[in-house]
């Protein structure tokens, strides 16, 4: 019974609330604000950094095409985001949409990733501010501290950064005085970030060239023709398209800060969703126009990895617009650090709300409307890290959690799009009597040969199982494509996951006319966001697996040794009548531990 208990416990779903009065946060943020939040804390160092590395040793010019198939894939994932927006307005993001749809243990585990991948994301882009700060002024601050403060520890940095430790600071005492203040900084930063980035494309136009799109290989040089690959626009074929895309779908990783903002927007159900739309569209128009011109300007074999272009303003003649892209830089990374810690005592707040986590956590400031003491916490933990951890080698961490929460959120439209009643959370309430689930009746339903028009308890299960086979199925494809099996194996594991989507096509959905944002095409756009978010998954390498483990390992035993007696959904009860007249407990989707 107590194992029961216990697995009833894990599944237990929140309630889709509608009143938004009880939120103890400020709503002080419009469409603009929003959009800035979402351009902002995506649209950083990677925009100056991102397309030549992968332009000089992956993709070539074919850069751009790696940056659309980054952008589709994310767009996919933002649709999803975009309508768990609209269905549930409040702070926390991928954890309160897993919450409400798949359940309680699914849920802690994204908000324990999520609060990795902001964690990670804030420090890191501190180190790398600090760094590019650095580096103006000739490295003088990490060749003073390596020589006066050595850290001779391999998995730790060479020297304490305590200037980045400072600028974490200065961020989280700036998002604790309050979100209105610190957004308007941000509004300004991502302004001046966008006015970099038309100059550099202008300015770039000037100088490019068609001519380095169609470099043959016989005309490169013989002491760079072996790491140039074919030449040509795809010097290394679509192979180096996709790899590319691989590394570039993490420039645009950070959009889904955004949704974390469900109770300080002035009109989330409205507001939220068109930001993560507005927001990929100029993400990708910035990504898609930046490669253009620096591949024109410059061929691509003799791009800097590092720090593309400067290098490349500097070999064309204009050292003007290398200066302007020098302080835009230090910019995109004002509104990057701004933009990766904003999400993260949101998230806390949200955990420490629902009980799951430490409840002090979702205490709110009565002066500033903030969680003061999860952005104290959160800023504390990420200027640690930013100071004193080799951050090169928990980088691919940030990028295993968000893949994650991607991953959920895309099954939780699917889940949610295919339950049995309109409201996910009356499962008690039953207006018409299920049809009887025996092997014909599932046999047939399973191509809807019954013909049911709305969705059942049938059509539910049916739906929940095929999800799920489509879940471990893609994962396996992935795993065997990545390891070299044969055409016929992936050919047949191909066919089966085709078998998989023209079942879900058949069972009956919900169309949700009354949500002002839906996801279009389901089940294709939360099928194929779930395969290229495992695919991506595959491709990182075993030691981020074993880290990623390492610490699901402790927040499983912060969930099972306090979060899961102390949930709120392990109060609630609904007292029914029982068949002799006495009153028992039942739980509206959730259950007594």
């Amino acid at each position: 019974m107590g194992c029961a208990r216990i697995f009833a416990a894990l599944r237990r779903c929140k309630r889709l609330e509608e009143d938004d009065n009880k939120s103890q946060l400020a709503r002080c943020l419009g469409l603009l604000d929003l959009t800035a939040l979402g351009v902002g804390s995506t649209l950083g160092l990677g925009v100056y950094v991102l397309a030549g590395a992968v332009a000089k040793t992956v993709a070539g010019p074919a850069v751009t095409l790696s940056f659309l198939v980054a952008a589709i894939a994310s767009a996919f994932a933002g649709l999803c985001y975009a309508e768990f927006a609209a269905r549930v307005p409040k702070a926390g993001s991928a954890y309160v949409y897993s919450y409400v749809s798949v359940g309680e243990f699914i849920a802690f585990t994204i908000g324990w990733n999520l609060i990795l991948e902001y964690v990670i994301g804030t420090a890191s882009v501190a180190k790398g501010m600090a760094n590019y700060i650095d580096s103006l002024c000739n490295n003088t601050m990490a060749k003073t501290m390596t020589e006066v403060a050595p850290i001779n520890i391999s998995f730790l940095a060479d020297y304490p950064d305590f200037f980045a430790f400072a600028l974490v600071l200065l961020i989280t005492i700036l998002l604790a005085i309050g979100v209105k203040e610190s957004t308007k900084l941000n509004n300004v930063f991502t302004a001046l970030n966008m006015i970099t980035v038309i100059v550099v494309v202008i300015a770039g136009a000037v100088k490019s060239n068609p001519d380095n799109w169609r470099i043959k290989l016989e005309d490169i040089p013989a002491e760079h023709r072996s790491e140039a690959g074919e030449g040509g626009f795809m010097p290394w074929g679509v192979a180096g398209v996709m790899a590319g895309a691989a590394k570039c779908f993490f420039g645009f990783v950070g959009f889904d800060c955004v949704a974390t903002t469900g109770e300080e927007a002035k009109n989330p159900k409205r507001d939220i969703p068109l930001s993560i739309v507005m927001s990929l569209v100029i993400i990708f128009v910035s990504y898609f126009s930046i490669a253009t011109v620096l591949t024109m300007m410059w061929p691509y074999y003799l791009q800097d990895a590092d720090a593309p272009f400067p290098h490349v303003f500097t070999e064309t003649g204009l050292p003007v617009i290398k200066w302007i892209v020098t302080i835009g830089a230090i910019f995109a990374l004002c509104t990057s650090l701004l933009g990766a810690m904003f999400p993260l005592p949101r998230v806390l707040y949200a955990m420490g709300s629902d009980g799951v986590l430490f409840r002090p956590l979702s205490a709110i400031n009565g002066w500033t409307k903030t969680p003061v003491l999860a952005t104290i916490l959160s800023g504390l933990l990420s200027a640690l890290m930013a100071a004193i951890f080799n951050l090169n080698q928990l980088i691919d961490m940030m990028s295993i959690g968000t893949l994650l929460a991607y991953t959920i959120v895309a099954t939780s439209v699917l889940i949610l799009r295919y339950e049995d009643t309109d409201d996910v959370a009356s499962h008690l309430q039953r207006s018409s009597k299920p049809l009887p689930e025996t092997p014909y009746t599932v046999a047939r339903q399973t191509f809807n040969l019954l013909g049911l028009k709305t969705p059942t308890s049938l059509s539910a299960n049916i739906a929940k199982t095929t999800i799920f086979i489509f879940f471990v199925l893609s994962l396996v494809t992935c795993v065997v494509g990545g390891w070299g099996g044969g055409a016929a194996a992936l050919g047949a594991l191909g066919g089966a996951l085709l078998v998989l989507l023209a079942v879900l096509y058949r069972q009956p959905r919900h169309h949700l006319q009354h949500l002002s944002f839906a996801v279009p095409l389901v089940p294709l756009i939360p099928y194929l966001s779930v395969c290229m978010n495992v695919y991506l998954m595959v491709q990182l390498d075993y030691q981020t697996w074993v880290r990623f483990v390492i610490w699901l390992a402790i927040g499983y035993l912060i969930y099972f040794v306090y979060g899961i007696r102390n949930s709120s959904l392990n109060e609630k009860e609904i007292p029914m009548a029982n068949g002799n007249g006495k009153t028992e407990d039942k739980h509206d989707m959730t259950t007594k531990f």
